[in-house]
């Protein structure tokens, strides 16, 4: 995605504020990332929004962080759309590991007290149950952090996914 002005941002820009709302809302499910992007239009450049979204993700409060984790599928379990194609991943991954994976969700909720974010776009199943185990050890400020990151790259590649004309 190039920082020139692109039909994707334009076509965003035009949109009703209650139209925008919708297509950022299938990106992340913050109200306060919503609003902070909403803010901030007209966009004079793909780049420029991404930045943006990279700047509210930011700067969202722990309640904002809980609502958009709240819209997220376990990884293991993805939900039609968005969620099933970043998981493909999974696809193809044995028994054992799909179950490694849920005992993984379940005790990493247990700990954090919300689901096992990962941006799991371009991994593998393995990959994911590895930065699962790994992120177990995190303490909580340093996962909210972690969470931080991984949000913003899933909302990245959807963000993209909008602009390229995808729904997402």
């Amino acid at each position: 995605m190039t920082s020139s002005a692109s039909a994707g941002s334009a076509r965003f820009n035009a949109l009703s504020r209650d139209a925008a709302t919708a297509e950022l809302r299938a990106v992340c499910a913050s109200a306060a990332w919503i609003d902070g992007l909403l803010a901030r239009r007209p966009y004079l450049s793909d780049g420029e929004l991404l930045a943006a979204a990279d700047t509210v993700t930011a700067g969202l409060e722990p309640a904002d962080l809980a609502e958009a984790l709240a819209a997220h599928p376990p990884i293991g379990r993805p939900e039609p759309g968005a969620s099933a194609r970043e998981q493909r991943g999974m696809a193809g991954a044995s028994a054992e590991l799909r179950a490694d994976l849920l005992d993984l969700n379940l005790a990493y909720q247990e700990r954090f007290g919300h689901v096992f974010l990962i941006c799991a776009t371009g991994r593998t199943a393995g990959e994911m149950r590895d930065a699962a185990r790994e992120r177990l050890g995190n303490t909580p400020e340093r996962e909210r952090e972690t969470v931080r990151t991984e949000l913003g790259r899933i909302n990245r590649v959807r963000l993209i996914r909008l602009l390229e004309g995808e729904h997402t």
